[in-house]
């Protein structure tokens, strides 16, 4: 049976809803079953394990899990998560991003880098599509939302722990790396060639770095002159223009079937 948790355990946990704090531990909160089944899939990635009684009783597997889940009450759990209905499970993990030169090699086909997006909403689910759709690894460039958000977390639904994440490089410096290493870089704008168009044509069978930007303002035009080409998802309705994660999730899936 778990353990009550020690106010000490929960006091640590707590400050690692802080970003500073995060980095100087080394470690994040996931909160949700799912995402921390998919944490505890690789051994030693949890450190310690909360859970509300009800969950325990609801989650028979993670009860069970190692490291020995420890229990605390409905309203130490949502002090520790700011999800609206929070789900009785939260796990501290270990951070697990990887330096650029891991990500960006003659081994990968797909990737994606994230210039400058501020949302951890977006973020989170622009690298859920990237695992969906067989991504070999998600940048954060420098000034993007931090991957170990609590939001970001969420939003990704455990595929932060399915793929490789690097953090903090400057988008000259991705796009660069991923020349270097043959691929082709394509911006998403709205004003770019038509996606659809370019599959058809072959153009997207090839390794390829995908940039996103902003959800605001999208990609600025230093950036997006750093691009091979521009590439816009067709609108045939009225909708005057896709969220960031929609379009990220149209270009990765037609990257991902041109490439098989």
């Amino acid at each position: 049976m778990p353990q009550e948790a020690s106010r000490g355990r929960i006091r640590s946990a707590l400050r690692l809803l802080r970003r500073k704090e995060r980095y100087a531990a080394g470690a994040f909160l996931a909160e949700g079953p799912q995402a921390v089944r998919e944490a505890l899939a690789e051994p030693g990635r949890v450190t310690e394990l909360f859970l509300t009684t009800a969950a325990a009783e609801r989650h028979p597997d993670l009860a069970a899990a190692r490291p020995e889940p420890l229990l605390i009450s409905d309203d130490d759990l949502r002090s520790l998560t700011d999800a609206v209905t929070p789900q009785g499970v939260v796990a501290v993990c270990r951070m697990m991003h990887r330096p650029l030169p891991e990500l960006i090699t003659d081994r990968a086909r797909l990737l994606v880098c994230c210039a400058r997006v501020g949302d951890p909403g977006n973020a989170g689910t622009v690298i859920r599509c990237a695992d969906a759709f067989g991504a070999d690894g998600v940048v954060l460039s420098a000034e993007s939302v931090d991957p170990y958000n609590p939001k970001t977390v969420r939003a990704t639904v455990g595929s932060l722990f399915h793929l490789p994440i690097s953090i903090g490089a400057e988008v000259p410096e991705v796009v660069a790396a991923a020349h270097a290493a043959g691929f082709q870089v394509l911006a998403a704008d709205g004003a770019g060639e038509n996606l659809t168009r370019l599959a058809a044509a072959g153009e997207l069978a090839r390794p390829t770095l995908w940039l996103f930007g902003n959800e605001a303002h999208g990609l600025p035009a230093d950036l997006t002159a750093l691009a091979d080409r521009t590439v816009a998802v067709p609108i045939l309705g009225a909708a005057e223009s896709l969220n960031l994660s929609t379009a990220a999730a149209v270009c990765l899936y037609t990257s991902s079937t041109t490439l098989q």
